[in-house]
């Protein structure tokens, strides 16, 4: 269950197109992509970063788990998760629970890129929502 480098990092924020803004502007950066996930309640948008992208997570209703986060982070968006690459994000999420770590969930599902994505939960991961994913 290595993996093999840092997919992404995920970054919640209140006003997608701010936030665009700001990597471009100030940060330099260039959105790639813009992909809203239906089932997750959210729209995203992509920048890299060397190897590593920097996920934006904008939630496009009050019940996304990232409008929970947002509240409960007063108001305001904030680091969210790191996502690794894993070679099946399947079989890593059944080793990280053999190993006793809580998962969020038990079988991988379709998530931003065409990715296969799995979260661990932050009480099991020293408070670091943990996100394992790997290409289809």
């Amino acid at each position: 269950m290595t993996p093999s480098h840092i997919e992404h990092i995920g970054i919640a924020v209140t006003n997608l197109e701010e936030a665009i803004r700001y990597w471009e502007d100030v940060m330099g950066l260039k959105c790639y992509a813009i992909e809203e996930v239906v089932d997750q309640k959210v729209k995203t948008a992509f920048f890299r970063c060397g190897d590593v992208k920097i996920e934006l997570l904008e939630p496009t209703c009050p019940e996304s788990t990232i409008a929970a986060f947002i509240e409960k982070n007063g108001g305001k968006g904030g680091m969210h998760h790191i996502a690794f690459a894993m070679e099946d994000t399947d079989q890593a999420l059944n080793e990280a629970k053999d190993k006793g770590i809580r998962l969020i969930d038990n079988q991988s599902r379709p998530g931003a890129e065409g990715l296969q994505i799995g979260f661990l939960h932050p009480k099991s991961t020293l408070g670091v929502l943990t996100e394992f994913c790997c290409k289809k």
